[in-house]
């Protein structure tokens, strides 16, 4: 059993635990822990919310979320001999659910707390829960599917240098300040942000206190984004077996996690959309000493592991980049086509008994794949996404 660097009490808040994590990415966040390169080790995590989010039919806890808190992190991790332009190797060696809480929670948050991907068509919040079964999940909230989970962590990273993090604050507030004054040549939901500033309410920043502790605060970035460090990537075949290679930016390299997903379709589409539990990884590290020059690395790099599910026969939705609602042309637009196609598909499972919030649901939890599959052949951008057939009870093939 490896050692347990940062474990977690689950009735208790993150600001509570025996060890505190953090909720923003700052360089200043102190280590709780040190490991040297060829260790193994263990990191508990709480699921992304803090525990907002109950076992129980009423989504008013979704509509409710207080979404400053969010995510919740464990580490950071210093990592001995890691240095700025090294590559900290990862491995993810084993996922899974703590002891006593295997059940896990997806959502669709309602518009007015930021809403989704197809918050224009879904503004009121819902939410399935699951029970996690060994590989398997099924939701009395989604009667006649049950599928085999791909575990891995939505959000892993090293922290960022003081520049970097300067960076990422001054693109991201030019951002904000452009789609206020003269709104943006894409699309985007309404009443969607178009990022999420430093804010110091609700900061989680491990052992800091008092001057210390308001200057990071209102520093620090949030960790809604994938940024390139890592971070909130909620890429679903980061699973067991994994090895990650992240640039490093600080002494240390300051490896955090969380938000663990026991499964996830591609895009996640409606931003709560995994399934969201509590739970551990158990990793490995490594360092390449000089690996960002030497590979030209700007944003991680990673190898997926041997272990996932392995559904065979699939139903492939199309969307092209036109708007469902006004019918206006977007040039190669992937963010239009992929709307599109999840439309697609969510209709069409309304015609097997399906509300649309549970196919929504349905999209953004069970094993997905989204493909960019054309960019090229002008007007239209053409995303597909492919809903394997065997997750449920019924034959949902057209007849």
């Amino acid at each position: 059993m490896p050692e347990t660097l940062f474990k977690v009490d689950l009735s208790k808040s993150m600001s509570e635990q025996e060890i505190v994590g953090h909720n923003r990415w700052h360089p200043d966040i102190p280590a709780i822990a040190s490991v040297n390169p060829g260790d193994i080790f263990r990191i508990e995590c709480k699921d992304w919310t803090d525990g907002q989010i109950k076992n129980n039919d009423d989504p008013n806890d979704v509509r409710d979320v207080d979404l400053t808190v969010v995510h919740v992190l464990s580490g950071p991790i210093h990592v001995n001999g890691a240095q700025p332009g090294d590559i900290l190797v990862v491995d993810l060696l084993d996922i899974g659910a703590l002891p006593g809480d295997e059940w896990g929670f997806t959502g669709i948050f309602a518009q007015e707390n930021g809403g989704g991907f197809l918050t224009d068509h879904f503004p009121n919040a819902a939410k399935a829960c699951w029970d996690l079964q060994g590989i398997y999940a099924s939701s009395r909230h989604i009667p006649g599917v049950r599928f085999a989970g791909i575990t891995h962590p939505g959000l892993i990273g090293c922290a960022p240098s003081q520049k970097l993090l300067e960076t990422w604050n001054a693109r991201e507030r030019a951002l904000v300040e452009k789609g206020a004054n003269d709104g943006l040549p894409v699309w985007k939901p309404k009443m969607t942000p178009y990022a999420a500033l430093p804010n110091p309410e609700n900061a989680i920043l491990g052992t800091l206190k008092g001057a210390d502790f308001d200057r990071v605060a209102g520093e620090a970035a949030r960790t809604v984004p994938p940024r390139e460090h890592g971070g909130n990537c909620d890429i679903k075949n980061l699973s067991k077996g994994s090895r990650i290679y992240f640039p490093v930016y600080v002494d240390g390299a300051k490896l955090s996690m969380g938000d663990i997903h026991f499964s996830q379709g591609d895009g996640e589409i409606s931003f709560c959309g995994a399934i969201e539990m509590s739970g551990y990884i158990d990793l490995h590290v490594d360092i390449i000493k000089g690996g960002m020059e030497k590979y030209s690395m700007i944003n991680p790099i990673f190898k997926p592991g041997p272990v996932e599910p392995h559904y065979s026969e699939y139903l492939i939705f199309e969307g092209i980049s036109v708007d469902e609602f006004t019918g206006e042309q977007y040039y190669l637009d992937a963010h239009v086509a992929y709307r599109r196609a999840c439309l697609n598909a969510i209709e069409y499972l309304k015609k097997f008994g399906f509300t649309g919030e549970q196919a929504y649901l349905l999209l953004s939890c069970a094993p997905v794949e989204g493909r960019i599959s054309g960019i090229v052949d002008i007007p239209n951008a053409c995303c597909t996404l492919a809903l394997p057939t065997s997750i449920f009870e019924q034959d949902i093939l057209p007849h």
